[in-house]
C-alpha cells in the first residue's frame, strides 16, 4: 500500500515556526529597547575612550606650553642683552620642536581639530627665532607672539572639553586650565621682569604689565581653589611653600619698590632661578591634576564598557531566552505530535495492513472477532488535545478494521460464490462438451459435422473462461493430465484452440521442445489468455505469431501482436498484474487475464512479462505498435533429455 504524503510546508507553516513567530514579536521590541541601550552605552563608551584620549593630549600640550614659556623668558633676556642665555634657549628650542613634531603628528587627520588650528597657529615660530636671532624684531613683538601661541594652546584645551557631561571630569579639566592660566601669567611674568632686571629699572608701561600679570595669575589661583580637590589644593600649597616661592615673592616685592622707575639693584640670574623653578613646580601640580582627570575618564571608560558589555549580554540573554521558551514550547507541542505522527505511520504502514491481512487469511468467524492492538499508553501523559488525538486515530484504525473484516466477509462470500458457479458451469460445459463429442462421431452431414464443430469450439471456449473463474477465486482445477510429455507445438495449438480467432494466429517459428505432461494444460490455459489478449488488441486484418526459442536452460515463448500497444506507464501496471502484486477483485474486468496468467505462472514457476514489440519505436509514450508477451519455462517444466542437451551443446537463442 503506498501511502501519500503532504508537500513540505514552509517553516512559518509548522508549529515551530508558528510559536516562534509568538515569540519573535516582543522578542523584537525587547531587542529594540536593548538595541537603543546598548547604543547609548556605546556612545559613552566611545565619549568615556575619547576623554581619556583628550585629557592625555591635553597633559602633552602642557608640556609643550611649558617649553614655549621657557622659550618666552629666554627670549625676552636675550633680547635685552643678556647673551648668556643663548646655550639654554637653544637647548629649549630643540625640545620645543619635537614635542611641537609629535602632537602635530598625533592631531593630524582632524583628531582634535582646535588643538590642530593652535598648532598651526606656530608656524611662524622659525621665521620668529631667525628674526631674533638677527636683532631684526621688537621685543614687544616676539614676546606677544610667544603669548599669543601659547594663549592659543590653551583656549584649545577648552575648545576640546573631554568632559562630555560628567561634573567631575570637568572641574578636573577646569581645574587644569586655570593653573594652565595662572603658569603661564608666571612665566610671562618671569619673562617680563628678566628683562626688567636685565635693564635695572622699568621701563615705560612695564610695571603696569607686571601688576596686571601678577593679578592674571592670582585671579586664575583663586580659580584653582575653587575647583581643585583636597589633594590638589595642597599640592598647590606646596609648591608656593617652597624657598624658590618665596623667593619669587621677595623679588616681586622689590618690583613693588621701583615702581616709580628708581633702579631695581636685583640679579636677574637669581630671579630667573627663582621663578624658573616656581614655574616648574606649577607643572609638576599640573601632572599630578592631569593623571587625576586622566583616572576619572578612565573610571568613566570602564563604567561605560560594563555598561556596554551589560547591555550587550543583555540582548544575548533575550535572545537566548527567547529561542529557548520557543523550543521548549515547540518541543512540548511537536514531541507528543511526533511521536502521535510516528505511531499513525506505524498504522497505516504496519499495524493495520498486518491486521488487515491477518482479517483476510483468517476464517469470516475469527475475521469478525479480531481488533486492532490498543494505543500507545506513552500518549496518556501528553497534553489533552493530544491525547483525544490519539484516541481518536485508534477510533479511526477500530473503525477501518470493522471495514476490512466486513469487506473480508464479503469478499469470502463473493469468492465462494464465484467458485460455486465456475464448478457448475464447468460441470455443465464437461457434459456438453460429451454431448457434442457423442453427435460428432455419429453425424455424417459435412456441414452439420462442420457446425457441430464449431459449437464444439465455443463450448472449448467456455470450458477455459469457468477455468479462469476457479483459478482466480484460487480453486484447484479438476485434474487433466497428459501422459507423458508434449511438444511445445502441441501445447501452442491447444491454447490456439481455445480462443475465437484462431485463425488468425500463426505458430511462426519454434525450436524443438518436449514439456512434461502435468503442466500442458495450465501452461496451454496461460497461452491461451496471452493469445486472446493479442487478438483483442490487434486489428482484424493483421495475425497474431507465436514464437519459440531455446536461451540457455531455459525455453522461451512470445506472442507477438502488432496492434495499439500499451505505453510505458501502462506495461508498468500490466507486469504488477502479471507478477501477482495486484488483486483482481479491484481491477476492471478486461484485465482479468493478466491476472489468470499471473496466477498460474506463479503456479508454475514461470515467469511472464510484457513488452514493446522490438520493431517498435522506443518512445515511451508511442502507440500503435504492438506489445510481445514473454513466457520463460524454467528447466524443471521441460524434459530432463532434451533440457540437459540443448543447455550442454551451447545452442543460442
Amino acid at each position: 500500500m503506498k501511502r501519500r504524503r503532504t508537500g513540505r510546508l514552509p517553516y512559518w507553516g509548522t508549529i515551530r515556526g508558528r510559536v516562534a513567530i509568538v515569540l519573535a514579536v516582543p522578542t523584537a521590541l525587547l531587542l529594540v529597547l536593548t538595541g537603543i541601550g546598548v547604543a547609548d552605552r556605546a556612545a559613552d563608551w566611545s565619549a568615556a575612550r575619547e576623554s581619556g584620549d583628550r585629557v592625555q593630549l591635553a597633559l602633552d600640550v602642557q608640556d609643550l606650553v611649558r617649553e614655549l614659556q621657557r622659550e618666552h623668558g629666554l627670549t625676552s633676556g636675550l633680547m635685552v642683552g643678556a647673551g648668556r642665555y643663548r646655550p639654554e634657549l637653544a637647548d629649549t628650542r630643540r625640545r620645543v620642536d619635537a614635542i611641537r613634531g609629535e602632537l602635530v603628528r598625533r592631531v593630524d587627520g582632524g583628531a582634535a581639530p582646535a588643538f590642530d588650528e593652535a598648532l598651526g597657529s606656530l608656524g611662524e615660530l622659525d621665521g620668529t627665532r631667525a628674526r631674533v636671532d638677527d636683532e631684526n624684531i621688537a621685543p614687544e613683538e616676539a614676546l606677544a607672539y610667544f603669548a599669543d601661541a601659547i594663549a592659543r594652546l590653551n583656549e584649545a584645551q577648552l575648545a576640546e572639553d573631554p568632559a562630555h557631561g560628567d561634573q567631575r571630569l570637568s572641574d578636573g579639566m577646569a581645574a587644569l586650565q586655570a593653573l594652565s592660566t595662572a603658569t603661564e601669567a608666571l612665566a610671562q611674568e618671569r619673562g617680563l621682569m628678566n628683562g626688567v632686571f636685565v635693564a635695572g629699572r622699568f621701563d615705560d608701561g612695564q610695571y603696569l604689565e607686571f601688576v596686571a600679570t601678577r593679578a592674571a595669575r592670582d585671579a586664575a589661583l583663586a580659580s584653582y581653589g575653587r575647583l581643585a580637590t583636597d589633594a590638589q589644593q595642597a599640592a598647590l600649597d606646596g609648591a608656593f611653600d617652597s624657598p624658590e616661592a618665596e623667593r619669587v615673592a621677595t623679588f616681586e616685592d622689590r618690583a613693588d619698590a621701583g615702581a616709580d622707575g628708581s633702579p631695581l639693584g636685583t640679579d636677574a640670574a637669581e630671579w630667573w632661578e627663582a621663578a624658573t623653578a616656581l614655574t616648574d613646580a606649577l607643572h609638576e601640580v599640573q601632572q599630578r591634576v592631569g593623571p587625576d582627570a586622566t583616572s576619572r575618564a578612565d573610571q568613566l571608560r570602564r563604567a561605560a564598557t560594563a555598561q556596554l558589555v551589560g547591555f550587550v549580554a543583555l540582548g544575548v540573554l533575550i535572545v537566548a531566552v527567547a529561542i529557548a521558551l520557543a523550543v521548549l514550547a515547540a518541543r512540548s507541542i511537536t514531541r507528543p505530535l511526533d511521536e502521535l505522527t510516528r505511531q499513525a505511520e506505524n498504522v497505516a504502514g504496519e499495524r493495520l495492513p498486518d491486521t488487515v491481512r491477518t482479517i483476510q487469511e483468517a476464517e469470516p468467524e475469527e475475521a469478525a472477532r479480531l481488533e486492532p492492538p490498543g494505543p500507545d499508553p506513552g500518549l496518556g501523559g501528553g497534553a489533552e488535545e493530544v491525547t483525544r488525538l490519539a484516541a481518536a486515530l485508534h477510533d479511526v484504525e477500530r473503525t477501518a478494521v470493522d471495514l476490512a473484516a466486513q469487506q473480508t466477509v464479503l469478499r469470502r462470500n463473493g469468492t465462494e460464490s464465484l467458485a460455486n458457479l465456475g464448478h457448475r458451469n464447468q460441470a455443465l460445459v464437461r457434459r456438453q462438451l460429451r454431448l457434442i463429442t457423442a453427435l460428432e462421431s455419429k453425424e455424417l452431414d459435412p456441414d452439420a459435422l462442420a457446425e457441430l464443430f464449431e459449437l464444439d469450439h465455443l463450448a472449448t471456449r467456455m470450458r477455459r473462461n469457468a477455468d479462469s473463474l476457479l483459478i482466480l477465486t484460487g480453486q484447484q482445477l479438476p485434474p487433466r493430465v497428459w501422459t507423458g510429455t508434449a511438444e511445445v507445438a502441441e501445447v501452442v495449438r491447444s491454447a490456439v484452440s481455445e480462443v475465437e480467432e484462431y485463425r488468425r494466429v500463426t505458430l511462426v517459428e519454434s525450436e524443438p521442445c518436449l514439456i512434461h505432461g502435468s503442466t500442458v494444460y495450465e501452461l496451454s490455459h496461460l497461452l491461451a489468455e496471452l493469445i486472446e489478449n493479442a487478438l483483442t488488441a490487434s486489428p482484424p486484418a493483421r495475425p497474431v505469431e507465436v514464437y519459440g526459442w531455446w536461451d540457455g536452460a531455459e525455453y522461451c515463448l512470445a506472442v507477438v501482436d502488432r496492434g495499439t500497444g500499451m505505453t510505458d506507464e501502462e506495461l508498468g501496471r500490466a507486469n504488477d498484474r502479471l507478477a501477482g502484486k495486484d488483486n483482481f477483485l479491484v481491477a476492471p474486468t478486461r484485465f482479468l487475464g493478466h491476472y489468470v496468467v499471473g496466477t498460474i505462472a506463479a503456479r508454475l514457476g514461470v515467469q511472464v512479462e510484457v513488452r514493446h514489440t522490438q520493431s517498435a519505436p522506443t518512445n515511451a509514450s508511442a502507440r500503435g505498435a504492438g506489445v510481445s508477451a514473454y513466457v520463460a519455462l524454467p528447466p524443471r517444466l521441460l524434459s530432463p533429455g532434451l533440457a540437459q542437451e540443448r543447455h550442454g551443446s551451447g545452442v543460442p537463442a
